[in-house]
């Protein structure tokens, strides 16, 4: 038997040994990191461009104002969340966080038409909203770089499930695109809240689901 010196050295492993090159290991953390910075040029840009809404700094935004900005970012940190484990999922991975945070952030649009209810003309209250438009159209631009740095982070990795990583990166851009946006509009009632900043996010869960799957596919 040939000792272990005597053995031939296979060429093709050997090659293939020079040309492995490290790779920077997949992390929560740096994926967090990804996506605060995405969000914070974002809350930057709509500083420059409108500028963020002084009020909130000096007490005048109603308790809707905090209550809705507050469960947006909780549904889009959730969302984020998930995304991110998704870049090198693992067995026992779960991803129960964002369906909470959906049912919660859901009390906003039914608050809104519940209110709506209650005045006799509340749909023309709806939609003569002069803001409406305006807050509408600029969370979904807001979304568009968070939603580029989470599609990037997935393709990194190795999602298992596209039709559900691109829901998640719909719901977590336009939400936290709403927030970034929502600090610079002084319109803080529930009809307005409720409707035009959670509108986005459906829209956003829409376009993720059905558009971006193909994108992360692997």
């Amino acid at each position: 038997m040939a000792s272990k010196s005597d053995r031939t050295r296979n060429p093709l492993i050997d090659q293939l040994a020079e040309e492995l090159e490290p790779v920077r290991p997949i992390t929560f953390r740096s994926g967090a990191i990804l996506i605060a910075l995405a969000l914070l040029v974002t809350v930057l840009g709509v500083e420059i461009v409108d500028g963020l809404w002084r009020g909130i700094i000096a007490g005048e935004a109603s308790a809707f104002f905090l209550i809705a900005n507050g469960l947006l970012l909780v549904l889009g940190i959730a969302s984020a969340s998930s995304v991110i484990t998704m870049a090198a999922p693992r067995v026992g991975n779960a991803h129960d966080g964002p369906k909470w945070a959906m049912a919660m952030a859901a009390v906003l649009p039914v608050a809104a038409f519940v209110t709506l209810l209650g005045h006799d003309h509340g749909l023309s209250q709806m939609i003569d909203d002069p803001y409406n438009l305006t807050c509408f159209g600029s969370a979904l631009m807001a979304s568009i770089l968070t939603a580029g740095a989470l599609v990037l982070w997935l393709r990194r990795g190795a999602p298992v499930s596209p039709d559900k990583a691109g829901l998640h990166i719909g719901v977590a851009s336009t939400a936290l695109g709403s927030l970034a946006y929502g600090l610079a509009c002084p319109i803080d009632n529930v009809v307005h809240l409720g409707v035009w900043h959670a509108a986005p996010v459906v829209v956003g869960a829409l376009i993720g689901r059905y558009a971006l799957p193909r994108l992360l596919r692997w």
